[in-house]
């Protein structure tokens, strides 16, 4: 027999549990991921990856993988966050209006994970800054060639946006994968000449 059995951690509202193994999700416990969903976009002023928040979630068991996308769907479906998507990345940000609803409820996410969430970012802030503001992209532009977008943003400011037409999409592929490997050097690289 498979039983189901959840986890309460401590401090959580009586209603509200971490539920594992297939167990019968409760509308509360889909608000309090919401709710950690905003304070995770709300504690950093860059955007955060699905990647990255899902890493978190997934990582601590709070919720299985289909539940998150549910919470972020309903999230971006009322307006509390926004969802872009660049190549093979969606990039998430909290909206006013999210920041709105976390005030009112944020007291309703437990001290513990309120303290993992900003312990997680305090540690990993640099690599996710710079994996949340390095944009790139590509497509094939109306002359045939493709044409490859390369980005820098800080704090929904752009840095540095160059785009550069290629021959095919390989190369433009190609650009796009050097640039988040190689972006600081060739700022630097630029500025330097530039300036």
């Amino acid at each position: 027999m498979n039983m189901a059995y959840y986890i309460t951690k401590p401090d959580v509202p009586y209603n509200v549990h971490f539920y594992k193994k297939g167990s019968i999700m409760t509308q509360d416990s889909l608000t309090l991921y919401k709710l950690i969903v905003l304070y995770m976009l709300n504690r950093v002023n860059f955007p955060l990856t699905k990647a990255q928040v899902s890493d978190f979630i997934l990582e601590r068991e709070y919720t299985n993988f289909l539940t998150l996308q549910q919470v972020i769907a309903e999230l971006v479906d009322a307006d509390m966050i926004t969802a872009k998507t660049s190549r093979n990345r969606t990039y998430l940000m909290i909206t006013g209006e999210g920041r709105e609803t976390l005030s009112f409820f944020q007291n309703r996410v437990n001290h513990s994970i309120k303290e993992e969430i900003d312990g997680f970012f305090d540690a990993n802030k640099m690599e996710m800054r710079n994996e949340g503001s390095i944009r790139t992209d590509y497509y094939k532009s109306v002359s045939g060639e493709y044409e490859a977008q390369l980005e820098i943003k800080e704090k929904d400011v752009t840095v540095v946006k160059i785009t550069l037409s290629v021959p095919d999409e390989k190369t433009a592929s190609a650009i796009c994968t050097n640039w988040q490997k190689k972006n600081e050097e060739i700022y630097q690289y630029l500025t330097r000449q530039l300036f």
